[in-house]
């Protein structure tokens, strides 16, 4: 089997070199790389020419799209029989393709998505955000999880498609805002095959800083809604809670703020939920400080998908607004 890899690229060089580093240790030889670099003004040319005598790998430049249609580009000019996507902020295990490979062919599927987590060299922000997004005790437990509620929806940092998927289905029709999820659930509702395969792990760094995790949390939880346009049935009760735990929050703060009788209990309430983030971060990362960040990250996280939801369910659900 020969696999495409596609990377869309946005200024950020440095990244781009990194990811390709890893590429050149992959145990599976039978690949190829295209980077497509969307409207860049950080251009990473030179960079991805340093590993042509490493890599079989193609540079492309276009104007700027989005990720999503960006993806599409690649596919139109991949050579291979499966395409498999990463972002670029990804580092890859040195036998991931081998897992792949080995695992489509005991057990083929016609898409596939994979884990993500947190690379030793990360920082200790990288990793409690890590956490967050794979926490049980957030919503992340529910990506790249086999226990994971309703349909499997592989997501684009780590996500797979063979080429008779994309010759059916298409690529993606919108290039933000949810755009992956989307095109997984259009390929469900093509009949395809689609399914995690929990060892092709990735190492996403994801954002440096909280500032920049709330505007990505944010974005996700109005991509949320946009998906609901798409599809309405695919808006479940646990989309909701980030929003509720966004507003029990708020509560909380009001209801001390006034001295209000209820407030003891919802400091009780807010206080488990803090120390269980810690001591589930404390074991799972083996570090005081990580476990101390992973609580301003999954606060972070529930706050930021919140108010993005909610603003958005706002303006598209209630009041129709485009």
């Amino acid at each position: 089997m020969f696999f495409s890899i596609i990377i869309p690229l946005y200024n950020r060089p440095q990244e781009i070199a990194e990811l390709l580093a890893t590429l050149t240790l992959q145990t599976y030889k039978q690949f190829e790389v295209l980077v497509i670099e969307d409207g860049s003004v950080e251009r990473a040319e030179d960079i991805v020419k340093g590993y042509a005598d490493k890599l079989n790998i193609r540079y492309f430049e276009k104007a700027n799209e989005g990720q999503g249609f960006t993806r599409n580009f690649g596919f139109e000019r991949a050579k291979g029989d499966y395409f498999v996507i990463f972002d670029s902020d990804c580092l890859i295990p040195a036998d991931y393709l081998q897992i792949v490979h080995d695992s489509l062919g005991k057990n083929w599927l016609d898409a596939y998505g994979g884990p993500d987590g947190a690379h030793e060299s990360f920082t200790p922000i990288q990793k409690a955000i890590s956490y967050a997004m794979t926490s049980p005790f957030t919503t992340g437990g529910i990506r790249g999880n086999k226990k994971g509620i309703g349909q499997f929806h592989p997501r684009s940092f780590n996500m797979g498609v063979s080429r008779a998927v994309w010759e059916k289905a298409g690529g993606f029709i919108i290039t933000r805002l949810g755009e992956d999820i989307e095109y997984s659930i259009r390929i469900h509702s093509l009949g395809y095959k689609i399914g995690l395969i929990p060892e092709a792990i990735v190492y996403h760094k994801r954002r440096t800083d909280f500032v920049k995790f709330y505007k990505q949390l944010h974005f996700f939880g109005r991509a949320r809604i946009n998906i609901y346009k798409f599809f309405p049935s695919q808006l479940k009760l646990v989309h909701f809670f980030p929003a509720f735990a966004t507003l029990g929050i708020a509560f909380t703060l009001v209801a001390n703020v006034a001295r209000l009788p209820i407030a003891m209990l919802c400091n009780i309430l807010l206080g488990v939920y803090i120390l269980l983030i810690f001591f589930h971060a404390l074991i799972k990362n083996k570090s005081a400080k990580i476990a101390f960040l992973s609580i301003i990250a999954a606060i972070t996280q529930l706050t930021a998908y919140g108010l993005g939801f909610m603003q958005d369910f706002w303006k598209r659900v209630v009041l129709k607004r485009s």
